[in-house]
Parts: C-alpha cells; sequence; structure tokens
C-alpha cells in the first residue's frame, strides 16, 4: 500500500494542483450564487476533500459544494429564515444520506442508462465552455459555478455570451488566450513529462501567466489592467484570531417542525442522486475503469454534509467538474481529491492576497479545456456509431440539460433512454426465423402481455404446410396472454397443416364448452 502511495504520489499532487485552481473560483461562485457566505463554499469545498475523499470508495471523483443544488439551497435559506437554521438541515441531511448508504440504497446507482451518463458528461462539457465565454472576455457580471440555462439576472447561457461580446474587457482577452497557448503546450507528451518543466502543472502555469501578465498591464496598459469582479475574491483574514469569525454555527430550534423536516429530505434525496450520478459518470472517465461502491459514497457524502453543516458550510455532493479535472490531470488515486482539500484549507488562509490576483479569464481557460475534453466531435460520433437506440437517449440527453439543468435534463433523457431499453427488450423478447419453410418462434426472455400483438403478428406470417419450432428454454414467466396465443395456434395448427415442435414450454389444450 506504501509503495503505490508513493509511486502515485506525483501524479495525485499534481492533479490535486489542477483541481484545486478549478474548485476555488467555483466554490466561492456557487456559495455566492445560493445566497449564503463566500467562505461557506469554501469550507464545503475543505471538507469534501478531506472528509468525504477519505471515506469515499471513489478513486476519481471529488466532492463539493454542487451547482445543480443552488436553486434548493437559496430556496432553502429563504424558507428556514436565517443561514443558521439552514446550516441545522444540511446536518439532518447528512444523517438521512448516512442512513440511506448504511441501507444499500445506493445500488439504485447502477439503473442509469449508459447513454444518458454519456450524453450528461457532453453536456456539462458544452456548458463549461458556454459559461466560461463571458469570463474569457472579461465580462464578468455572473458568478462562476452557474451552471442553469436561466440565471438570476433573467439572462440565458446564450444571451450571457451576446452581453459579454459588446461588453467584454480587452485585457482579459491577452490572458485568456495566452493561459490557452499554455495549457495546449502542455498537453504535448514532451512537455508534460519534461523533468523540469513537467513538475508544475500547465493549469498552474497559465495561472502564473494571467497574474504577470495583469501586473504588467499597471506599467503597459493602465487602462486593460483587470481588477474587482475581474479578479478571485476570497476574504482576506488579518490574523488567525478572526477564524472563528468565518465560521458559522447550525441553529436547530427548528427541528420539530414540518418545514425544517422537508428542506433536510430535499437535499438529502437531491444531492443523494447528484453524487450517484456524478460517481457513475466518473467511473467511467477513469483511464482504469474502476467501480465505486455507491453505498459507501451516500456514507461518505453522509458524513460529509454533517461535518460541513456543523462547520457553516454548503451541503457536498460528488461533482463531475471537478472530478473530470481530476481525471484529465492524470489521478490516481483518492489522495488527489484529499490533496485539494487541504490545498484548499491552507491556502485560503494563508496567501489569500496572493491567490485574490488570479484573473477570471486565466480560470476560464483552465475551465474551457476540461470541458473540451468532456465534449469533445469525436465523442458525437462514437455515439452515433451505436445506433439510434444509444444515441437518440445521448442527444436529447445533452440539449435538455443545455436549456435546464443537470436534474431536470437528467430526467428527460432517462425517460427516453428507459423507452429505447423497453422498445429493444420488446422487440428482442420474441423471434421468428425461417429456413427452406422451416420456422423457429423463440421467445428469448420474459414475456408478457406486451409481447402479444408481436406474437400473433409473428404466428400469423407462418404459412399452411409448414414445419414450426416453438422454443421458450430462456424464458422464465410466459403471461397468461402469451400462452392463450400459443395454444390457440397449436389447436387450430392440423386445419393449416402445420407441424408444430414444442420445446421448453408446456401446452394446455382448452376446454371444450
Amino acid at each position: 500500500m506504501n509503495s503505490l502511495f508513493g509511486s502515485n504520489l506525483k501524479y495525485d499532487l499534481k492533479a490535486s494542483l489542477v483541481v484545486f485552481l478549478v474548485a476555488l473560483p467555483l466554490c466561492l461562485g456557487i456559495a455566492v450564487a445560493s445566497g449564503a457566505p463566500p467562505m461557506s463554499g469554501l469550507i464545503a469545498g475543505i471538507v469534501g476533500g478531506i472528509v468525504v475523499g477519505s471515506i469515499s470508495g471513489s478513486n476519481v471523483s471529488v466532492s463539493g459544494p454542487a451547482a445543480g443544488l443552488t436553486v434548493i439551497v437559496l430556496d432553502s435559506i429563504n424558507s428556514m429564515g436565517t443561514f443558521q437554521l439552514f446550516l441545522g438541515t444540511v446536518v439532518i441531511a447528512g444523517l438521512i444520506q448516512l442512513g440511506l448508504g448504511v441501507a444499500k440504497a445506493g445500488i439504485i446507482g447502477y439503473y442509469f442508462p449508459h447513454a444518458v451518463i454519456k450524453g450528461m458528461l457532453t453536456a456539462i462539457g458544452l456548458i463549461l465552455i458556454l459559461k466560461q465565454i463571458p469570463h474569457a472576455l472579461g465580462y464578468d457580471v455572473d458568478l462562476m459555478g452557474d451552471e442553469s440555462f436561466l440565471q438570476a439576472d433573467d439572462h440565458n447561457t446564450f444571451s450571457e455570451i451576446w452581453y459579454a461580446i459588446q461588453y467584454s474587457s480587452v485585457g482579459a482577452i491577452p490572458i485568456v488566450l495566452i493561459a490557452m497557448a499554455i495549457l495546449i503546450l502542455f498537453e504535448k507528451p514532451k512537455i508534460r513529462n519534461h523533468a523540469i518543466f513537467g513538475v508544475v502543472p500547465g493549469a498552474l502555469w497559465a495561472v502564473l501567466s494571467g497574474i504577470l501578465i495583469n501586473f504588467l498591464y499597471g506599467f503597459w496598459k493602465p487602462e486593460w489592467q483587470l481588477g474587482g469582479d475581474h479578479l478571485v475574491s476570497i476574504p482576506v483574514l488579518e490574523n488567525f484570531s478572526q477564524l472563528g469569525d468565518l465560521l458559522t454555527f447550525p441553529d436547530f430550534s427548528m427541528i420539530t417542525e414540518g418545514t425544517f423536516w422537508i428542506v433536510a429530505v430535499t437535499i438529502a434525496i437531491i444531492g443523494s442522486l447528484e453524487t450517484l450520478l456524478s460517481i457513475d459518470a466518473a467511473d467511467k472517465l477513469d483511464p482504469m475503469k474502476r467501480i465505486t461502491p455507491p453505498s459507501r459514497e451516500l456514507v461518505a457524502q453522509g458524513i460529509g454534509n454533517s461535518v460541513s453543516g456543523l462547520l457553516g458550510g454548503l451541503p457536498v455532493t460528488a461533482v463531475i467538474v471537478r472530478s473530470s479535472a481530476n481525471v484529465a490531470s492524470g489521478a490516481k488515486t483518492k489522495m488527489s481529491a484529499v490533496f485539494h482539500g487541504i490545498l484548499l484549507m491552507i491556502l485560503v488562509l494563508s496567501i489569500p492576497n496572493i491567490l485574490n490576483l488570479i484573473p477570471l479569464s486565466c480560470l476560464a481557460a483552465v475551465l474551457f479545456l476540461v470541458g473540451y475534453k468532456l465534449a469533445k466531435p469525436s465523442i458525437f460520433i462514437s455515439i452515433f456509431k451505436n445506433g439510434w437506440d444509444q444515441f437518440i437517449p445521448f442527444i436529447v440527453t445533452v440539449i435538455a440539460i443545455l436549456f435546464t439543468d443537470l436534474l431536470v435534463g437528467i430526467g428527460i433523457g432517462m425517460v427516453f433512454g428507459l423507452f429505447f431499453v423497453m422498445k429493444t427488450n420488446f422487440v428482442r423478447a420474441i423471434t421468428l426465423t425461417e429456413l427452406n419453410g422451416n420456422y423457429l418462434v423463440k421467445l428469448q426472455k420474459d414475456v408478457s402481455f406486451l409481447n402479444k400483438a408481436l406474437l400473433m403478428k409473428h404466428l400469423s406470417n407462418i404459412p399452411a404446410g409448414s414445419k414450426v419450432i416453438i422454443s421458450a428454454h430462456k424464458a422464465q414467466f410466459i403471461d397468461h396472454d402469451i400462452q392463450e396465443v400459443l395454444n390457440d395456434f397449436i389447436e387450430s395448427s392440423p386445419d393449416k397443416n402445420i407441424r408444430i415442435t414444442i420445446e421448453g414450454y408446456q401446452y394446455q389444450t382448452h376446454q371444450k364448452l
């Protein structure tokens, strides 16, 4: 175990640094968009990394505050009246999740269709690209972490890009272009594996270049220099004695009221669904194809949410943006997630003034690359080659998530996915094959009344004078309606000079009236 940890350490440390850079603005943006203190997002990120990462059975997923819960958190804070009361519901939500994990409820995570999960990943990639275009252009009116199509300011994903084009900040554009060039350069194996340059991930070089360029603007083009909303904004401590001021503690005074429990159960259920979706997606991204125990993940998330609520943090879930950045950066074990949480804790407390120099435009470049890897054109082509029964649920999921939000889009995708699963099972449940006037009617699996019309159609196509084999060896269950159709066909076969051989089916003669 120690040797494995040592051999993977360099990969996990490099990946954790990239995940830290991705998580930092997202934690802050999600907190502010949720109507919560900025520090609550950072606390959730720290807990998601250290606590959940340590307990989780996933090797590549990363947990933290989720954009998919933003609206729910905002509404919950308003309905509870105070942030402290809301924190109480987060603690209880964590205990509910813990109970779900112990009860092995995570098994529902195995029932999400593959095409829908691939669609979710691709949609997240496209959303990352579209949502970062305004930040890349220096139009930072909206916070990072907003993944919904409809925004709080009545704009949407596409109208925001139009406004960004009209009101861009010139200084942001060279920063994002140079950052992108660095990131693309570090995708080259010779650079990524270089003895000197390869020690530090390309994302950090990109961020350092952004800070340096913005600093040089002050001497060369002061009107281009970025400040205020264009930079990361972390609360700054004057001294460590103020640390306690950043923490908010939960209030359980409403625990006997129905509203309290409605909020807690809602957070537990929605958070659990988003977690199960994200770990399934992260497992598909994992180059080693390791499988995360879903019920153990619910236990980890439950403990993490209770700890986060006790310290003043937002609810946490497994999140696909940070998880995909983790995989793309070469993470090998879950220690990458833990290290990213440690980095958040140490650097946010020790060097906030330096972190507050980071332009959002260079962080947008990092997220552009993550988004592209999730939504490459080759993914669309490969899914299309798998057939319409895979491509339609995939593309419907992509479009639905783009124009709604993650959970609504997944729900729509699931409807289409289940339709095609049922359609495929329906068609394949009964087959009819013919060779030289000999017919084989095969019941491939359990057959219900839903297959009655198909069976009748197959049997009506068998001409008089044929030889027919009815094989039901693979059918564990045959509905009564199906038995009636088969019995009628068998009884009427002498009239058509059809000779029948029965295999694996108990024919019962009808009672004559």
